[in-house]
């Protein structure tokens, strides 16, 4: 592969889930070796955070997780279709207003959603099963739970990518049925 494969994840305002997906994705991509081969950012559906830092509870979630967070938020545009191979949107209401942004059918099969790599997320499961809930409005277990989702998706999505950056064929690493890593933890 001559150019990076390049990910993008999509939530609302970019300062909670996006950020997380992106700190998160970044992590296992380089645990794996491929940080050469794979870019990875964020941006939201909306600029009403654009140039702000992530949300401090997304932060403190990501620091607990041993993620680095260095985040400035900002707003997907339609002509970043152009070089992103893998547009990850958080929710189905994130994919749809993606897939209607996007310029040609071709850019618009580049949109998933991030649970669709998640174990648990067979064939019968509906855009809205697969889901990562907004914590902005609740709590840090709001957070913690969103990390715990992002975390078991992103191990199935790295698992696509891997095939894909691997094998030098072009095209999105679309989610396969059944994919699943269990949760990685740190060791005491």
């Amino acid at each position: 592969m001559t150019t990076p494969y390049h990910v993008c994840f999509v939530c609302t305002g970019n300062i909670c889930r996006s950020p997380m997906a992106e700190s998160v994705f970044r992590a296992r991509i380089a645990e794996d070796g491929l940080d050469a081969l794979v870019e990875i950012d964020s941006a939201g559906t909306g600029g009403w955070h654009e140039g702000e830092a992530a949300d401090p509870r997304t932060r403190d979630v990501l620091r607990t997780g041993g993620y680095p967070s260095a985040h400035t938020a900002r707003q997907f545009r339609a002509s970043w279709f152009a070089r992103r191979d893998l547009v990850i949107a958080l929710d189905s209401g994130h994919l749809r207003e993606l897939r209607r942004l996007a310029p040609t059918a071709e850019d618009a099969a580049k949109v998933h959603l991030l649970r669709a790599y998640s174990c648990g997320t067979g064939p019968s499961a509906g855009p809205a099963d697969l889901d990562v809930p907004d914590p902005y409005y609740g709590g840090p277990a709001g957070f913690a739970a969103c990390l715990e989702m992002v975390e078991a998706a992103c191990d199935g999505l790295l698992e696509a990518v891997r095939a894909e950056v691997t094998s030098g064929a072009p095209g999105p690493a679309v989610p396969r049925p059944g994919l699943h890593h269990p949760p990685r933890k740190e060791s005491a």
